[in-house]
């Protein structure tokens, strides 16, 4: 009875807020879309006229340049905004009393949310269309996950805080691309290839693992909060973080095991 009553306040809630915020909605993603096509266009400009190794490349190859453009800008523009509304912002904090952690949100972390939902429809769009050239079935599994887990908590409002510290792992992605670009660039042996790896390393330990330590420490003390949306919010909160924390430790092992190789080769 308790878990009906959940589901129908929760059915409720989408509805109104699709009929109410709608614009608000539409309009984020679309503009997350549109970005996207800008980012892509202006790299392709940018880099043909400023990197003389752009030419060089194959179709493919000048395809996951653009791609990463965007990656990274997004990257930047998420793990800012993470930070701000997770952190710096009052939005979330349990010093205020305007109801429970887990179901607070506003216009401005509504929008947020609807930018990224409009850059993972993006890529995962370039990933089926360039299959399997920018990315395995792990990045579509990811993808996946984080556009159905960016929905919900954008159509309902609830969850945003847990899916805005997930987000916080975007913050790895400018190096993984700067990696990329070094190496395509012939720039493999360089210095700072070298001084990349270790960045990536340093990041990915606090952005991939340690927040995600800290997600699941503040799911166990707002335990009775998270009970206290949908069925689907529980499993989004509870599996999403869960199945990402495990795949951020397989590239996490990667990243090591190919810096060790790195080091190897330089003695």
């Amino acid at each position: 009875m308790e878990i009906n009553t959940y589901q129908t306040r929760a059915e409720m809630l989408l509805r109104s807020y699709i009929l109410s915020d709608s614009f608000i909605v539409y309009s984020s993603v679309i503009g997350g879309v549109f970005a996207c096509k800008l980012v892509y266009d202006l790299s392709q400009i940018f880099s043909s006229i400023y990197f003389k190794r752009y030419a060089g490349l194959s179709k493919s190859q000048q395809v996951e340049w653009n791609n990463r453009s965007i990656s990274t800008v997004h990257a930047i523009f998420i793990t800012a905004m993470s930070l701000f509304l997770a952190f710096w912002s009052d939005l979330f904090s349990d010093d205020q009393l305007s109801g429970l952690v887990i179901m607070r949100s506003s216009t401005l972390s509504t929008s947020v949310l609807g930018v990224s939902v409009g850059y993972f429809l993006t890529d995962l769009a370039m990933i089926l269309w360039f299959y399997p050239s920018l990315g395995g079935m792990e990045y579509l599994v990811h993808h996946l996950l984080s556009l159905v887990a960016l929905s919900y908590a954008m159509l309902t409002g609830e969850a945003q805080f847990y899916v805005y510290m997930v987000l916080l792992s975007e913050a790895t992605t400018p190096g993984i691309n700067l990696r990329w670009y070094l190496d395509v660039a012939g720039l493999k042996k360089s210095k700072a290839y070298l001084i990349n790896g270790f960045m990536m390393v340093f990041v990915w330990l606090v952005a991939r693992i340690l927040v995600f330590i800290y997600v699941f420490y503040h799911f166990y003390v707002h335990y009775d909060q998270v009970m206290k949306v949908s069925s689907f919010g529980i499993f989004l909160v509870c599996v999403v973080p869960l199945v990402i924390a495990v795949m951020n430790l397989v590239w996490f092992w990667k990243i090591v095991k190919g810096l060790k190789k790195t080091l190897a080769k330089r003695n």
